[in-house]
């Protein structure tokens, strides 16, 4: 497949139309980070039907649109086109009649791709299959990216075998094998699911006869049932009126033991009243009593405790004259020691004075020592210095003239090869045959083709504002179609949908009575009401519950005012008799009318309210399913009318929608032959203009290249000219300078007189330093001299007024010590005086006591005897409030019991005949066994349903 040109327009990037020639041969894009290489590689990608949107390095599919700058509004659409040469017919059959083929996807904002070719619209799968054929693609490995190269090398052998499969032209073929299975596969799929639904309508079928039979079963049982639940509701009526009576006696009974308890306790109450009165006095005595003895016992313990305070007073006065004594002792020792320092100091601070005196002579004499040997030092490295920087000057002059004679020789040999060759081209060039190309011609032929070329795109644009107003006509006139098409199928989906409903009971084994009535519109609700789940019965006469008919013979007439409602409803002739005794009145009339009502009659509104002759009424909160089953129906019929003139309606508008599509498909084929026209002539017209373009680029550069060689001859002539003047010139240099082994000897002697003169100098600096550091050493020992001396001063002065301020505090020690010598004695007569009205009190404490714990004793007996009463009365104000709370909830019962059977006796007609068989005095059945049948009956209602 060999690819001519790449046109894009708001791809990325390329906001404006850029057209990308692919010529023969290599073709390549040189620029800067960020020009938009990578966006043409991917605009090629995009075009050949790449899906992934992370492939293009965007976050989503409609980022490859122009986005916009500050100086230019975004897109909403972008184009890339590709145009293929197709010159040996390798296309797919419908395309093969072209030399080129034109593949462009349009992209507009939001709502997705659209794929042509050759101007006509295709899938994209239609165009991958397209570049598969041709060993290609948006996925291929020809596309090679940054990193390919080390992926294919380290492929998997799946991999490799794809990129083999595509290098022999079979990856078409795969691809189109690979659709072929998926559509064989969705039809065996559709088989074997129609297979399925076969299988489950036959087992419908079969339940649905079933069904039928446990219907019949199930109606037996419910009246099982509402037989059982009479029954039971009976029994429980009799037990709740028996168990009324029985909690009646229990409740006089508890009533009485009340009455009995509460005399009891109003004497016991009394003895407990007596004995309390007399308990207090006897508490106070004791009260006394005892504070009495406390007060003596706290003065006798305050007694102790003051005693062993002065004991502890004295003992600690004797231990602390005893240390008193020791610091003062300590203290005079500190004195002395601080006087003894204060002498060695002295003495040790003169002797540095005197060592420090005779050593700024000597400081003087190395300090003049030092100085002799840097100056002779600086005079002998200055010599030295210069001789090394004549050596060196010398040997790098003589190394660089030598350096440079040998770079001219080399110049010289390159320049008279280069001069050998420009004249050998020259000569060449000058030859008449090599003469340059016909400029002129070539251009008047590329002007006349640029002619044909601008004619042809004027027709081509002129198809397609035609394809366009084709286009445009037919979306016009696909809206309407749209809409009758939609209105169409809600139809059919809302007729479809009542047929289902109203066939999914015609299925039954006997088809109901309501599929073989109508009723007119607005009395389905009527009908309903009035005949409810009797509708669901059929009139088969081989089934168990089914319309018979009857004969109406002397059947009373409905109220004046009530209209028949036979005569709105066509129905089978069973039903006649009934629906003659159904009156359709207003809402307003119902509660009027209804006492008139005769054995049978009743009548209905056309809201759906009902009044019975028995007096049962029913208000219309929500029309019976046997009332939307008819309105359903009656829809179901308006709907096959509509659905005609809908129709008819859409397919007027399909034949307008056919008219413009034939329109558009003669204008895509009159835009293809003027695309087709414009392609030829484009073609013609970028071979003439590529002739011109290589004529001039040929006659450019053969007029350069001449010129080029002749001023190239001129300057390496020039060149070569220098190069030997230099050369000479060098070689010239090189004799006239010097011998060098003269000015090394002088520098090697003066190495020796630089060594001796810095040992010198290295000596004399040592002995200076020594000194600086022995002077320095003993300016920081007298300073350490003066701190310690004013430390020990200090130590001195705080010891002597300690030693006086601890003589002080021995003698207040001793005075207090003396004061305390006779406390023992006094201490030893208060506590016998103490003990004496001790022993006097405890013997009255005791007395009282026993006096009030007698009284303690009598009232506990009363308190006991008073408890006992009282338990006894609220136990029988218990057992009184149980029956009564037994009472109430017999009574609760039993009107429980009486109202769920007038619900039941509403709701259940049936239950009144089953009641009605129950006996006065007949033996009734147990409760239990009763509920057993009836949850047993439930049970097998509940299975049956």
């Amino acid at each position: 497949m060999k690819l001519n040109k790449l046109r894009l327009l708001g791809f990325k990037s390329f906001v404006e139309p850029t057209d990308f020639q692919i010529e023969h041969g290599l073709t390549g894009v040189v620029g800067p980070n960020g020009c938009g290489k990578s966006n043409l590689v991917e605009a090629l990608r995009w075009v050949m039907g790449e899906t992934s949107h992370k492939s293009l390095r965007a976050a989503g599919m409609d980022d490859v649109i122009f986005a916009g700058t500050n100086t230019r509004p975004s897109r909403n659409t972008a184009e890339v086109m590709l145009f293929l040469d197709n010159a040996d017919r390798s296309a797919p059959a419908q395309f093969n009649e072209h030399e080129t083929l034109e593949v462009s996807r349009r992209i507009e904002r939001e709502k997705g791709s659209m794929y042509r070719l050759n101007g006509r619209e295709v899938r994209a799968r239609d165009v991958q299959l397209l570049f598969a054929d041709a060993s290609t693609g948006a996925r291929s490995p020809a596309l090679v990216h940054q990193g390919r190269i080390g992926e294919i090398i380290q492929a998997k052998p799946e991999q490799r075998r794809r990129v083999l499969e595509e290098a022999a032209g079979v990856a078409g073929l795969h691809a189109r094998r690979h659709e072929a299975e998926l559509r064989l596969k969705a039809a065996e799929t559709n088989l074997a699911r129609l297979e399925d639904v076969i299988g489950q309508l036959a087992q419908q079928i079969d339940a649905l006869k079933r069904q039928a039979r446990q219907a019949v079963k199930y109606k037996q049982v419910s009246a099982d049932v509402r037989k059982a639940e009479a029954t039971l509701f009976h029994l429980r009526w009799v037990a709740a009126n028996a168990e009324v009576a029985e909690a009646g006696h229990a409740k006089d009974l508890s009533i009485r033991r009340v009455a009995d308890a509460t005399g009891a306790q109003a004497e016991a109450s009394t003895r407990q009243a007596n004995a309390a009165a007399d308990l207090p006095p006897l508490r106070d005595d004791e009260a006394k009593a005892g504070a009495a003895l406390q007060r003596l016992v706290m003065a006798r313990d305050q007694l102790d405790r003051e005693e062993a305070r002065v004991n502890e007073r004295i003992v600690e006065l004797d231990r602390r004259l005893v240390q008193l004594v020791q610091d003062i002792a300590r203290e005079q020792r500190q004195q002395a020691d601080a006087e003894a320092a204060l002498e060695r100091l002295g003495v040790e601070e003169a002797g540095l004075t005197q060592d420090g005196a005779g050593v700024a002579e000597r400081e003087a004499s190395v300090a003049a020592r030092v100085a002799d040997a840097e100056g002779a030092l600086g005079g002998i490295e200055k010599t030295f210095s210069e001789l090394t920087g004549a050596l060196a000057d010398l040997v790098a002059r003589r190394n660089q003239l030598e350096r440079a004679v040998s770079e001219h020789s080399v110049r010289l040999m390159r320049l008279e090869g280069q001069i050998g060759e420009v004249e050998s081209e020259l000569a060449g060039l000058e030859k008449p045959e090599n003469g340059a190309p016909d400029v002129v011609a070539l251009a008047s032929a590329a002007d006349a083709a640029q002619s044909a070329v601008a004619q042809s795109e004027a027709a081509a644009l002129r198809a397609e504002a035609a394809h366009s107003g084709a286009r445009q006509a037919l979306d016009v006139a696909r809206a309407p179609l749209t809409e009758a098409e939609r209105r169409v199928g809600r139809l059919e989906a809302e007729a479809k949908a009542l047929a289902k409903l109203i066939d999914v009971e015609a299925k039954k084994l006997w088809p109901p009575a309501i599929d073989l009535l109508t009723v007119e519109k607005g009395f389905e609700a009527a009908l309903g009401a009035a005949l409810g789940d009797d509708l669901e019965a059929p009139v088969d006469p081989a089934s168990p519950i089914r319309w018979a008919g009857a004969a109406a013979d002397n059947d009373p007439a409905l109220p004046h005012g009530a209209e028949p409602l036979a005569r709105h409803v066509t129905a089978p002739a069973e039903m006649a008799r009934r629906l003659a005794q159904i009156g359709i009145i207003d809402r307003a009339l119902g509660a009027t009318l209804a006492s008139q009502l005769k054995p049978g009659q009743r009548l209905v509104s056309a809201e759906g309210d009902l009044w019975r002759w028995d007096g049962f009424a029913a208000a219309s909160n929500a029309p019976t399913a046997a009332a939307r089953r008819l309105a359903a129906k009656n829809r179901l019929a308006d709907l096959d009318a509509e659905l005609g003139s809908a129709r008819s309606d859409a397919e007027g508008k399909r034949r307008a929608v056919e008219a413009a599509e034939a329109e558009l498909t003669a204008a895509v084929s009159a835009e293809g032959e003027a695309r087709n026209a414009r392609r030829e002539a484009q073609g013609r017209s970028d071979g003439a203009r590529d002739a011109h373009a290589a004529a001039e680029r040929e006659a450019s550069r053969m007029t350069a290249r001449l010129s080029a060689l002749a001023e190239a001859r001129v300057r390496l002539t020039s060149s070569r000219d220098e190069v030997i003047a230099a050369k000479r010139d060098a070689t010239q240099a090189i004799e006239q300078l010097g011998a060098v082994a003269d000015l090394e000897n002088q520098l090697a002697e003066t190495r020796g007189e630089v060594a001796a003169k810095r040992a010198v100098l290295a000596e004399a600096r040592g002995e200076a330093q020594a000194l600086a550091r022995e002077a320095e050493l003993r300016g920081k020992r007298l300073t350490a001299i003066a701190a310690e001396r004013a430390e020990w001063d200090n130590r001195r002065i705080g010891a002597t007024g300690q030693i006086g301020t601890l003589e002080v505090r021995s003698g207040e020690a001793q005075a207090e010590r003396a004061s305390l010598d006779g406390a023992p004695a006094a201490f030893a007569e208060q506590r016998r005086a103490l003990i004496s009205e001790i022993e006097a009190a405890e013997t009255a404490r005791r007395e009282a006591s026993d006096r009030r714990a007698a009284a303690d004793a009598a009232l506990a007996d009363a308190d006991k005897a008073a408890r006992a009463t009282l338990e006894a009365v609220g136990e029988a104000r218990t057992e009184q409030a149980r029956a009564e709370e037994r009472l109430e909830a017999a009574n609760r019962r039993t009107t429980d019991i009486e109202h769920e059977i007038r619900e039941m006796l509403e709701t259940e007609p049936g239950s009144v005949a089953a009641l009605a068989e129950i006996a006065p005095g007949a033996e009734l059945p147990d409760v239990v066994a009763t509920e057993e049948r009836l949850e047993k009956l439930r049970r097998d209602r509940e299975r049956l349903g």
